[in-house]
């Protein structure tokens, strides 16, 4: 059984270019495994892993969560529970992995952290653990700024240090004004590492954009108008603080935006509303004037009240990534064609069945 991990910081889109690269080989005759070793945990009531349970559903594992993915953290994990699990961690990941080599999995995908040294205080990190198994490692980066790809330089200087197998990279969800950034400066700056980089996937908002839905399941607000427009995507957040003499040109720019601002800023909510706007956010527990509700009604864009205020909402929605639904099947077949158009998966293809 050949193991190939998928290393990526958070938001970079591990999750989708592991499932488009198992589509891929299954379509090719393998049989395709998934295990995410290190979870998210979501809330302490809501344990499953929202990509667990899509893997499993799209490549029919018949083992249960606990398996695919053992362990479970969130940003707060370290608590003395959690560390007197020390010793038995480790060999809780060996048994579950064990599980799929005895179920003759050709191929297993394996998906790392949300980043790639959550828990290295355990040695349950990306790193420790591809070295352990001796897996190949594929890096996924999705740089917006210079200092993104100084990290992924050096996280590559340690799977050396641990003498890694590094298949590639592939650069992820790249906006349109940093493809040839991506293309002239970062690619050869990639390869001067020796590492080939085996694509350049441009992002599909309706692949990376979330839903307002995804949005207010998050925040848990109250949904004030046009309810039934909660699948728009969401390409933009846009923060309501300037003043109404700047917004109009500034909103203009903005695409399919969310626009958080508070309950009282009634003015910048209708000016919002007459540029390209998927939802406004009111927070504060302050409930706008009728008119924004009625106008919002009539250009169906939800409108959506929150009780904490805005900088907490921001911080909030940092969290949201667009979920990957198994019955999605138009994002399926979009995430299937990114990597057959976008990637050199045919390298994969030769490491999988070499």
């Amino acid at each position: 059984m050949k193991l190939l991990y998928f290393s990526g910081t958070a938001g970079a889109g591990k999750t989708a270019i592991a499932l488009g690269v198992g589509l891929l080989l299954q379509e090719k005759g393998l049989k395709i495994g998934f295990f995410k070793p290190l979870g998210l945990e979501r809330s302490p009531t809501r344990r499953d892993d929202n990509d667990v349970a899509l893997m499993r559903e799209i490549f029919k594992i018949p083992f249960s969560s606990e398996t695919i993915s053992p362990v479970k953290i969130n940003p707060y994990y370290l608590t003395p529970a959690f560390l007197k699990e020390d010793a038995r961690l480790l060999n809780r990941l060996d048994k579950a992995l064990e599980s799929f080599g005895r179920q003759e999995y050709d191929f297993l995908l394996i998906e790392g952290a949300v980043h790639p040294f959550a828990g290295a205080v355990q040695e349950l990190d990306d790193f420790s653990l591809a070295a352990r198994w001796k897996a190949s490692v594929l890096l996924i980066a999705s740089p917006d700024k210079d200092y993104y790809l100084d990290q992924l330089l050096l996280f590559q200087r340690t799977w050396d240090s641990l003498g890694a197998n590094i298949l590639g990279c592939v650069f992820n969800k790249i906006s349109r004004p940093q493809l040839d950034k991506t293309r002239g400066i970062y690619k050869p700056l990639v390869e001067r590492r020796k590492i080939d980089v085996l694509g350049i996937i441009p992002c599909r908002p309706e692949i990376a954009s979330p839903t307002v839905g995804e949005l207010q399941g998050v925040l848990e607000g109250e949904v004030l108008a046009a309810p039934e427009q909660m699948h728009r995507l969401v390409e933009e957040i846009v923060i309501g603080t300037m003043t109404m003499e700047s917004a109009l040109g500034y909103l203009r720019r903005a695409p399919n935006k969310a626009l958080i601002t508070g309950g009282d800023r009634s003015d910048l909510a209708l000016t919002a509303l007459e540029t390209s706007t998927s939802v406004i956010i009111l927070t504060g527990g302050l409930y706008p004037d009728v008119r924004v509700l009625s106008k919002a009604e009539e250009k169906g864009v939800p409108v959506i009240l929150v009780q904490q205020d805005t900088y907490s909402t921001v911080e909030s929605l940092h969290r949201v990534y667009r979920r990957i639904h198994p019955h999605n099947g138009e994002a399926v077949n979009l995430i299937k064609s990114n990597i057959n158009e976008h990637v050199d998966w045919g390298k994969i293809y030769e490491f999988a069945t070499s």
